[in-house]
This record gives C-alpha cells, sequence and structure tokens, in this order.
C-alpha cells in the first residue's frame, strides 16, 4: 500500500542525515571507543552508535515491560551497539551499521568476519515529533557509523534522544520534559569506564540530593514531584489514571578492562539496579529498560578490582542521566 501523500514516511521521501552539531558535548579520551550521532531533522528522530574498532565483549541486562533489541540475547563479541528512536522499526539502523561494517571489511563473508552489532530502540513517537511516521532506518545506520569519531558524545537533545521526555507517570496533572541522552566517563592512569545513556523513562529524574529536576512539573508553581509524594495524598482519592507506555531507558557501561562474562554479567545487574536512584519510578511495565556492559579488555591484568569499577560506574550512571537534559 502506497503512503498517505500527505504524510512524510521514509518510504515516500528521502532525508538527509544530520551528523554534526552544536549543543552541548562531552569530550573525553577512551581509546578503542568512538561514538557516531545521526538525525532525521524531518522526525526529528536519530540514532546513537557505539563503536569498538578493534571489537569488544558485551553483555545485556534486559528489563521492564517493553523492550524493543536485536542481538542482546547473546553475549560476548560485539562490534557495534546502536541505540534508536522509532521503537521496533529503528531497529532499522542496526541493520545499517551491520550494513556499513560488511563494506568497510571489503564484503568479506568468512564465519570470523561477520560484524556483530546489537540495538536497542525507544519509542519516541510524541508530541515532540513533526512527523511521526519517520523513524531511524538502515541509511541513518550507515550515517551515524560513518560519522563516528574518538572521545566526542552530544548531550541533551541529540541522536536516539532527540525527542525523548520523562516524567510521565502523573500525567494527569503534572507535565512531561523533554530529556535526551548523556554520558560520564571516570580516568585514572590507564584506566577507563564510561557511562553512556539515552533517558526515555516514565519516571522523573532525581539528583543527588533526592529532588526531581526534570519530569513530573507542576505547571502552577514549577515544582517537579517524585511519584512518592502524590501517591501518599491521593490514596483517599479517585485513582490516578495509568501511565502512558512508550518508554525506555538505554544505557551502556564501557570499561578497558578485561573482565569475563559472568563479571560482565553482574556488573550490569549492580548498575542497572542502582540507577532507580536517578529514576524515579524505574523497571516499570511501562518501561523497556536495557542496560550493556562491555569491555574493550585492552588492560590485562586490569589496575582496578571489579568492586572498584562496578562502584564507579554506578556513580557514572547516575552523572550520565543527569546530563540527558543539557541544553
Amino acid at each position: 500500500m502506497a503512503p498517505d501523500k500527505r504524510m512524510l514516511t521514509n518510504d515516500g521521501a528521502a532525508f538527509d542525515p544530520v551528523t554534526t552539531f552544536t549543543t552541548p558535548t562531552l569530550e573525553f579520551d577512551f581509546p578503542g571507543l568512538e561514538i557516531g550521532v545521526a538525525e532525521y531533522a524531518e522526525g526529528p528522530t536519530g540514532c546513537t552508535v557505539l563503536s569498538f574498532p578493534r571489537g569488544a565483549t558485551c553483555v545485556a541486562d534486559v528489563r521492564g515491560g517493553a523492550p524493543g533489541t536485536i542481538l542482546t540475547h547473546r553475549e560476548g563479541w560485539v562490534d557495534a551497539i546502536c541505540l534508536a528512536g522509532g521503537s521496533v522499526y529503528g531497529l532499522e539502523a542496526a541493520s545499517g551499521v551491520n550494513a556499513e561494517l560488511l563494506a568497510r571489511k571489503n564484503y568479506d563473508t568468512d564465519w570470523n568476519n561477520i560484524a556483530i552489532v546489537s540495538g536497542a530502540v525507544i519509542f519516541d513517537f510524541n508530541r515532540f515529533r513533526a512527523n511521526k511516521a519517520v523513524y531511524p532506518d538502515k541509511a541513518l545506520g550507515r550515517a551515524a557509523l560513518r560519522a563516528s569519531r574518538a572521545g566526542v558524545f552530544p548531550l541533551g537533545a541529540r541522536g536516539a534522544g532527540v525527542c525523548a521526555s520523562v516524567g510521565k507517570w502523573l500525567r494527569d496533572a503534572y507535565e512531561l520534559e523533554r530529556s535526551g541522552q548523556g554520558a560520564a566517563v571516570f580516568a585514572s592512569g590507564d584506566a577507563r569506564v564510561a557511562a553512556f545513556t539515552v533517558v526515555n523513562a516514565v519516571g522523573a529524574l532525581v539528583d543527588r540530593g533526592g529532588r526531581a529536576v526534570r519530569g513530573h512539573l507542576d505547571p502552577k508553581t514549577g515544582r517537579r514531584v517524585r511519584v512518592g509524594e502524590v501517591v501518599a495524598i491521593r490514596r483517599e482519592a479517585e485513582p490516578a489514571p495509568e501511565p502512558p507506555p512508550g518508554n525506555t531507558t538505554l544505557t551502556v557501561i564501557v570499561t578497558n578492562q578485561s573482565m569475563g562474562i559472568r563479571e560482565l554479567n553482574q556488573m550490569a545487574r549492580q548498575v542497572h539496579s542502582s540507577m532507580a536512584r536517578a529514576i524515579d519510578p524505574f523497571h516499570t511495565m511501562y518501561d523497556g529498560d536495557v542496560l550493556y556492559c562491555v569491555t574493550t579488555n585492552a588492560l590485562d591484568p586490569a589496575p582496578l578490582s571489579y568492586n572498584e569499577v562496578s562502584y564507579i560506574a554506578s556513580e557514572l550512571a547516575w552523572d550520565a542521566v543527569l546530563r540527558s537534559f543539557e541544553v
């Protein structure tokens, strides 16, 4: 069926990927990791690619009631991770990253040269969209990988988070707010730990003092509230409406310290659990939260203990969440 001529769609038009931005960025030094971001302004929607030119070891921790993923069930080698908008349609962007890696490998299809790209998506078909039918496709994934470079991560409403929002649980009386993608990096000598996140949560974002700082905005007072504050008052009142579906937080933790699969899995669980301090509430039936835990295996033996890396990563994840609404 041909698309409605009045509707802008990937099938009915060709879009030019946007891959350079003037908005705030985090600059850092992390050998073996490159970041590529691409958007369709017509959506707007986009994708964020973390590329490992020398490969990496990866596991995934999938929580929440509605995840959208590709190749997250496996543990082991990964060449890249693609985070995208567009809900399940945006998984096509990961296929684009795969196609671009195949071209880089001179179309070598030997078993040991097959590129592995994991991917996860957020539901960004919301009121901030000009054209809801536009999604991150194969061409956008390829563009993001082509634009990838070391040491620069665009913050805020960029890439996969260009139309992300938070604070939708209390939608009958409080307003949601735009969010985006955030990052934080730790460096000590040669050791590196980094956290990257795209925040599109049903809950609000909470600072280190326990205050809601994004989402659930009271339009009358300008104050933001946590769910618990309102639930306590409403216990004797009429039930609140169900929170809306279509929410997800996507996170990638990367270290250069060599770790086994068992250690990576436990760190993924630990860090993902720790993020409930920053997102209130988290891992609900209305979210599709996914966290990847990755090592580039550059440092062996590792200078930091497993416990140190896991703790550092948990703190970085909180910092990354709070940087997701940079403006």
